[in-house]
C-alpha cells in the first residue's frame, strides 16, 4: 500500500518505458489485489449487515480495477496473455481428468 505520509512516493520524474511500465502495471495489480484481501477482511470481522455490504461492494470494485489493469498488460505484453491463457488451459486440462496425478 501507499506511503501516506509522503504525497510523492508514487511520482515517476520520467516517462517510463514499455517494460518499465509492465512493471507498474503489476505492482498497481498487487495493490488492488491487497485492498481485496483488507475490505474482505473487515467485512468478515464485523456482524454489522450494511458494513459488511459496502465493503464487499468496494472489493468487487477492486475486482473490476484487476480485470482493467490486466487488459492493459495484456495489451502491452501480449506474450503475457498468451502464459495466463496456457496456465488456464492446464487446469481445465487437469480438471477435465478430475485432477489426477500423471
Amino acid at each position: 500500500m501507499a506511503q501516506i505520509s509522503d504525497p510523492f512516493v508514487a511520482n515517476v520524474p520520467r516517462q517510463m518505458s514499455n517494460d518499465e511500465l509492465i512493471q507498474a502495471l503489476r505492482v498497481d495489480m498487487t495493490g488492488e489485489l491487497e485492498a481485496i484481501i483488507v475490505y474482505e477482511a473487515h467485512a468478515m470481522a464485523t456482524t454489522d449487515e450494511r458494513v459488511k455490504k459496502v465493503l464487499y461492494h468496494i472489493a468487487d470494485e477492486e475486482r473490476h480495477h484487476v480485470g482493467e489493469l490486466q487488459q492493459l498488460l495484456y495489451m502491452l505484453s501480449p506474450k503475457e496473455a498468451q502464459y495466463i491463457e496456457e496456465g488456464k488451459q492446464e487446469i481445465l486440462k487437469q480438471q477435465s481428468q478430475n485432477f489426477q496425478l500423471q
